[in-house]
């Protein structure tokens, strides 16, 4: 379940994020993750499980209230080892764009309302590489903005004179400015149609073969996800519940949350069915039980489940954090539907 060290670029060990106030709440709690290079790594949960909140750890942009508390971001570049947890303001600002940059969820916030599209693009290339002359950075702009197939007029454009995709595409290509090795994805797909949302997927596929950056694309979308991505981890109430490749997550999930999260969306290929969804909400993360996290919404819950967390362990070729699994060499240990498989 590791990456071999040469194909290894980052390496997430035990990190939490608390946002203090009145009551601390602890939003991630000690995630492990890895991200092999050119890898395309998916996270998905629902509304409130700590999917922003690990990428703005990962990316070091969050603000307080919150503060990681816990644990190492390791990113493996150009030979050395280096923890940006440990790293101050200034000692960011040689990995940022350069080898980590991030697409933000909503292009008409992140984009500068007052400013044309090629200057932003300006900024960031000049940032990074001061000597460019002038024609230079006009002519890498147009290049970028056509990866992505924005045409080379549009570079004199205000954000509000572009589409909601077009924005978001011009993101993509402002992430990728200066080659960065690895780009984060905060639902970058949300705010568009179904239609625009499969042709950035489809542009995101064929950038990533082009240029060989590795992705973590984060959604509560995990249909999205299954096309996309080649491992996906799923997050509940603050923590990983499982990580495995897509096909097994679609065809064989083991965590009940994962099932539910597959059975939510129809097929496009299978025969009619019952959409099941997952009852209830997720928990307060102010007063999580002492046990499973989802232990109140699950139909295999049994009593272990409610006095004691299920720790993330191998199950056959995935990691899951369920007490259908411990201890039995990966088999369930009650009669419990790990879930068929479903035909596309």
């Amino acid at each position: 379940m590791t990456a071999a060290a040469e194909d290894l670029l980052l390496d997430v060990q035990g990190l939490s994020v608390t946002y203090f106030g009145d009551r601390p709440v602890t939003a991630c709690n000690q995630i492990d993750l890895q991200l092999r290079r050119g890898e395309i790594l998916g996270v998905a949960g629902e509304s409130g499980s700590g999917k922003s909140t690990l990428i703005t750890a990962l990316t070091r942009l969050q603000r307080p209230p919150a503060a990681t508390t816990g644990g190492r971001i390791v990113l493996h570049d150009q030979g050395q080892d280096v923890d940006l947890v440990g790293l101050s303001e200034e000692e960011l600002r040689r990995y940022r764009w350069n080898t980590v940059s991030i697409v933000l969820q909503s292009a008409m916030d992140a984009l500068n309302p007052v400013l044309r599209l090629g200057a932003q693009f300006a900024d960031v290339i000049r940032a990074h590489d001061p000597k460019l002359k002038t024609g230079d950075i006009l002519d890498q702009t147009v290049e970028l903005l056509a990866m992505v197939g924005i045409p080379a007029d549009r570079v004199r454009s205000y954000p509000h004179e572009l589409s909601g995709g077009m924005r978001q595409r011009a993101m993509i290509a402002l992430a990728l400015a200066c080659r960065p090795k690895l780009v984060v994805m905060d639902e970058p797909t949300t705010a568009v149609d179904v239609v625009m949302q499969r042709r950035i997927v489809r542009q995101i596929l064929r950038l990533r073969h082009r240029l060989g950056f590795a992705v973590i694309f984060v959604t509560h979308d995990l249909s999205l996800l299954l096309e996309l991505a080649d491992r996906i981890a799923i997050m509940y109430a603050g923590r990983i519940v499982e990580i495995g490749s897509a096909e097994e997550i679609y065809r064989r999930p083991k965590h009940p949350y994962t099932r539910g999260l597959r059975d939510s969306f129809p097929p496009l290929h299978a025969p009619l069915r019952t959409l099941t969804g997952i009852p209830g909400s997720p928990p307060n993360l102010l007063r999580l039980p002492a046990g499973c996290a989802f232990a109140d919404r699950c139909r295999d819950v049994m009593d272990v489940c409610r006095h004691d967390r299920p720790q993330l362990l191998p199950v056959d070729d995935q990691l899951a954090a369920c007490h259908l699994y411990h201890g039995t060499a990966g088999r369930p240990a009650s009669g419990a539907d790990t879930g068929a498989a479903l035909s596309r």
